[in-house]
């Protein structure tokens, strides 16, 4: 059984990230901002056409929005953590990776 909701939250996510209210985001993409609220909330899964739409207002990719959905989804969450990690001082780098090696240690 696929989380669907996690689609809805990863929208919200993106549309807070892009400082845009749920009337932004439903102008631009040609909906109601009900509609988009009942996508985030997970009670609501789009047609095709409407995620594209979405996507294309928010510009993001759709690996973006299905990376918890998607089997191969581990490899965007890689490269969106390495970009927050790129942004980081030396010495908080230093932290995240001997934080990452005692969880990979642990979960063995």
């Amino acid at each position: 059984m696929m989380n669907l909701d996690t689609i809805g939250k990863n929208i919200r996510q993106f549309r807070n990230g892009k400082k845009m209210s749920q009337e932004d985001l439903a102008e631009k993409a040609g909906l109601s901002s009900n509609y988009i609220g009942m996508i985030e909330r997970g009670e609501k899964v789009p047609s095709l056409t409407t995620f594209i739409n979405i996507l294309n207002s928010l510009g993001v990719s759709a690996d973006m929005i299905l990376t918890d959905v998607l089997n191969t989804g581990y490899t965007v969450k890689n490269s969106m953590l390495n970009e927050k990690i790129e942004k980081l001082t030396p010495q908080d780098k230093v932290k995240i990776y001997e934080i990452i090696d005692i969880l990979i240690k642990n979960s063995k």
